[in-house]
């Protein structure tokens, strides 16, 4: 039985080791095939595809990763009760951490795989224009632009900025949170404020 359990671990190890590794690969290069992940696990092709029969399976498991950290983030935060642009504040100071992980999805959401990324993603953009549709609603966003497409915008922005601070390590969350906000009609002053101290 303890044989059984070990070989059950060390596949769900071996599988969990190959999605992070594929996020780092794809977001290196979004084009990158299942040799090149399973080389930078550390395993043979046929382990990767043993694990995911093709790469629309380990891109849709990264994609279904993604979407359930970012709701169960975005869940917490809305239950605050807090105004929707400190709400979004708090939003981008958690996702942070792991934004530079998922914002390969943004890429690979413009490929061949654009139809089925765009489907899972679903519940995150729906809680993100809810988000932005409540701030409209209470004055402290922009109406310039529909809730849902105002908020890819801004929503965009923090992994574009994301994806530079790996890059070149010069912007942050604070960079980002202020250029959302500000994306997002919240007056510089204010956006300054709501971030106050944070790095």
């Amino acid at each position: 039985m303890s044989t059984q359990s070990a070989r059950v671990r060390s596949m769900i190890e071996t599988r969990d080791r190959i999605l992070d590794v594929a996020l780092d690969v794809l977001g290196e290069n979004p084009d990158a095939g299942m040799g090149e992940i399973a080389s930078a696990a550390g395993v043979v092709r046929r382990t990767v595809y043993d694990h995911f029969p093709s790469r629309l399976d380990l891109v849709r498991t990264l994609t279904e990763r993604a979407v359930a950290e970012m709701t169960a983030v975005l869940d917490e935060v809305n239950a605050s009760g807090a105004e929707a642009d400190a709400t979004w504040v708090e939003f981008v100071a958690r996702l942070w951490p792991v934004a530079h992980r998922y914002r390969v999805l943004l890429a690979l959401r413009r490929g061949e795989y654009g139809e089925a990324i765009h489907a899972l993603l679903g519940p995150v953009d729906e809680l993100l224009a809810d988000l932005v549709k409540r701030g409209q609603d209470g004055g402290v966003f922009a109406q310039h632009l529909p809730a849902g497409l105002l908020s890819q915008v801004a929503y965009g922005v923090v992994f574009a900025i994301a994806d530079s601070d790996r890059s070149n390590g010069t912007h942050g969350a604070r960079a980002a949170t202020i250029t959302s906000l500000l994306m997002l009609g919240v007056p510089e002053t204010r956006a300054i404020n709501l971030v106050g101290d944070r790095p």
